[in-house]
């Protein structure tokens, strides 16, 4: 019965987990006039996204033209704001800058009292070189669009709503901030919604608020419409290196909330991001949680206040539970309390036993090693390397790689328990971690791999052995999630309730049944069915977030913990149910061959198609003055159409090194030298005894890179009149990266004394160089991919004082 009542759960929760995950069917372009319609915004995301329009390119500018038409129609007067930015990357430690020429559009609503503080709608309408941008992000500047037809349609709001839509994001923020450090309109802005996205398809989630949001999350909390939100994501935000444009704002202070959809990441940066492949039921569900928290707080009285930073999370439907960080040690207190009473139950049915416990907990860690060691196991098995470019198999067959990887959890956490009770299991458990270290050492050397299977052999050497029953097992399971979960209250309090809350539950099922010892045999089933089934949904949708955005599979593993501490009394069974323990096995064995055999599916099967072609990169580089030139690539494993290229000419291409072009190395071939003009630079010596460094840029250039390096001491640099900590360290590579750059870029620094300059420069021209033999033609199945189909000119000189 406990089985039957585990293939139900599971499959209920799979069930429910499909459900929650989809976002909602688009609005027709007939809808009500006050609601959003994906249909209705997807018009202009046509228009926006008809080819790349990267910041400064042609391209871009007739999709700035058409905005200024839409947003005029739109009665929002909006208004160019031109700026040259330039932004320090801080988590480098060498110096680097990001810049560019940047063309901000800015439209106002205005609202009843004109000097109270603004909300702004943000989203930026640059895409990177090489992609469309229809979900990156022509989506969201249609969503804002949208939204401003529905605000204007509904009367005049209590404050202004500023519609900052903003350039040169993919550049480095810089529309951004050009928008908060040099433009006095964002100075009123009082609260922000900005919306991205990283794919083309799934929910959108709010993933970053402003500081202490407790007021921010009460907007949240009232009018979410299915929201996908959680402190957990604005925890672990904070701590990746990503940016948005929300970065910059959030730095200045503001409070707000950041949307993105980011599903269908194969589209992500790529050629094949054009509104066909957009998901209509993305943007619709992006326009329901912005239009929804616009309304809000376009109307109200007064802006959220400031508050501590809160625990929250979406549970299912609109709900979402808020409480503030010190209210989880009462969610402690409760998970202790029902253990407690569970415990006091089991001994008094003559089923604890403290040896039981300490297996328990061997086991609860055994699972989290060797579910880690077979998920990484499976990236390895699934495709070469772990950067972007190498991981766009698997994501031109995401379902594929989701469902391998939901396969292999699913044998570790059957096996686990029943080889807990099963008893005799010490020396398959320390085989199978061994195993996945081993196999893993087929793909290069891994010490990840060997860390997690050997440690997972160690554990379960030392843990399985004798007979455990399911009373003393579960208890140690759940006594190490309480220890996490306290560890977590403590370090990080708004990350705990992922472990707190599915502990709850769990340990309710543990008080309600003795800790599984009850007499009744329907009441672990029925009870861990109702229980169990929201807990694992919940929890198997928290998973799909994480797949979705990190490439980290053995990170899953904390689910599949999760999960197992509600549905342990169901795997482990009944003692003597040998027919039962047969069918877990089985079942076991059967999701991990299958689980393996997809992962190999994706590897060995050219995933390639004309919905989901092969990137391919190829670029012309030549030394300044028609000196050295060749071909080069900087995919990690040339593809064939690459290869094909690279080969013309009976060349042989080779890798090679150079920070100047790229960080990593890539493949470069001989090829001819044709006229090509980059930036050149010279220094002189002004008045007040500064050193000024003229670069100047031909018509044509998209991109520069400019590295300087001084063996003196200098002091108070500027960029075209920007300040810039600039050459403060003798002898150290100084990097600025210019997407859109100015005809002309002055570099001013004090220098202590006498000195030397060394200047690298790398200029990116726009399309394939004439004169070269023309690039052949890809097939359907194949696309240019970033910067590809482009020329870089490199140079170098070097000037003293």
């Amino acid at each position: 019965m406990r089985l039957a009542a585990l293939c139900v759960t599971l499959a209920a929760a799979l069930s429910l987990t499909f459900v929650a995950v989809r976002p909602p069917s688009p609005a027709p372009a007939d809808a009500p006039a006050s609601a959003f319609s994906a249909q209705r915004a997807f018009s202009d995301v046509v228009v926006m996204a008809k080819s790349p329009h990267p910041v400064g390119s042609p391209a871009n500018a007739q999709v700035r033209d058409f905005l200024l038409a839409r947003m005029t129609a739109l009665g929002l007067a909006p208004e160019v704001q031109p700026a040259f930015a330039l932004r320090k990357i801080a988590r480098l430690q060498q110096p680097l800058f990001v810049g560019g020429q940047v063309e901000n559009i800015v439209g106002v609503l205005p609202g009843r009292d004109r000097t109270a503080p603004a909300l702004a709608i943000m989203a930026h309408y640059d895409s990177v070189p090489g992609s469309p941008g229809a979900g990156d992000d022509a989506a969201g500047v249609a969503a804002a669009l949208e939204l401003a037809r529905i605000l204007r349609l509904q009367g005049t709001p209590a404050r202004d709503v500023i519609f900052l839509i903003t350039d040169g994001e993919e550049a480095g923020l810089l529309g951004a901030d050009a928008a908060f450090t040099q433009m006095p309109l964002a100075r009123r802005v009082g609260f922000l919604i900005n919306m991205e996205a990283r794919g083309g398809g799934g929910l959108a989630q709010m993933f970053q608020t402003g500081a202490r949001n407790a007021g921010t999350v009460e907007v949240l909390r009232h009018n979410a419409s299915r929201p996908s939100a959680s402190s957990l994501a604005v925890l672990l935000y904070s701590a990746m290196p990503n940016d948005t444009d929300f970065t910059v704002s959030r730095a200045a202070g503001i409070d707000g909330l950041n949307f993105a959809f980011i599903g269908r990441q194969f589209d992500y940066h790529a050629a094949s991001a054009t509104p066909a492949a957009l998901q209509l039921s993305s943007l619709q569900h992006m326009g329901d949680q912005v239009t929804a928290a616009a309304r809000a707080l376009a109307y109200a009285p007064r802006l959220p206040e400031r508050g501590p930073d809160q625990v929250f999370s979406h549970v299912f439907g609109d709900l979402i539970i808020a409480y503030p960080p010190l209210a989880g040690w009462l969610v402690l207190a409760a998970c202790t309390g029902l253990l407690a009473l569970a415990v006091r139950n089991a001994r008094r049915l003559g089923i604890l036993d403290a040896p039981g416990v300490a297996r328990g907990v061997g086991a609860a860690i055994y699972l989290l090693l060797l579910t880690a060691a077979v998920l990484h196991l499976a990236r390895l098995i699934g495709t070469e390397g772990g950067g972007f470019l190498e991981q766009r198999p698997l994501l031109a067959r995401v379902a594929t790689w989701e469902a391998a990887l939901l396969l292999l959890g699913l044998s570790v956490a059957l096996l686990t328990p029943r080889l807990t009770g099963a008893g005799r299991g010490r020396l398959v458990a320390a085989a199978l971690g061994l195993a996945a270290a081993a196999a893993a050492q087929f793909f290069g050397w891994d010490l990840a791999a060997l860390a997690l299977g050997g440690a997972a052999a160690v554990c379960g050497g030392l843990t399985f052995g004798a007979p455990v029953r399911i009373a003393p097992a579960w208890t140690g399971v759940l006594a190490t999630a309480l220890a996490v979960s306290l560890g977590l209250q403590i370090a990080a309090p708004t990350a705990a309730f992922l472990v707190a809350w599915p502990l709850l539950a769990a340990c309710l099922l543990a008080a309600l049944t003795s800790l599984g010892g009850t007499g009744s045999s329907w009441r672990i089933p029925l009870l861990g069915v109702l229980i169990g089934t929201p807990t694992t949904a919940w929890l198997l949708g928290y998973a799909h977030g994480v797949f979705l955005g990190l490439d980290l599979p053995a990170l899953l593993a904390v689910f599949g913990w999760l999960c197992l501490l509600g549905l342990w009394p169901m795997i482990q069974g009944d003692p003597g149910d040998k027919i039962g323990d047969r069918r877990v096995w089985l079942a076991a064995a059967a999701a991990l061959a299958l689980g393996l055999g997809l992962s190999a599916l994706v590897r060995l099967a050219p995933p390639w198609s004309a919905r989901h072609p092969q990137a391919t990169i190829v670029q012309h580089l030549q030394d300044a003055g028609g000196g050295k030139g060749s071909t080069l690539s900087t995919e990690p494993r040339l593809s064939t159409w690459t290869r094909k290229v690279l080969a013309q000419g009976g060349a042989r291409p080779v890798q090679t090194r150079d920070e100047l072009v790229a960080r990593a190395p890539f493949w470069a071939s001989p090829a001819p030298t044709v006229p090509l003009a980059g930036a050149t630079v010279a220094l002189q010596t002004t008045q007040n005894g500064r050193q000024r460094l003229t670069v100047t840029v031909p018509a044509g250039i998209q991109g520069l890179s400019l590295d300087l390096r001084s063996d003196t001491l200098a002091g108070s640099a500027t960029v075209n009149g920007r300040p810039a900590a600039l050459l403060a360290a003798p002898g150290v590579w100084n990097r600025i990266r210019l997407q859109a750059p100015p005809g002309t870029l002055a570099v001013e620094f004090t220098p202590a004394g006498p000195g030397r300059l060394e200047v690298r420069t790398l200029s990116r021209t726009e399309g394939w160089p004439k004169g070269l033999p023309p690039l052949p033609a890809r097939s359907p199945q194949e696309m240019a991919f970033g910067d590809s189909d482009t020329a870089l000119v490199r140079d170098a000189r070097t000037f003293s004082w």
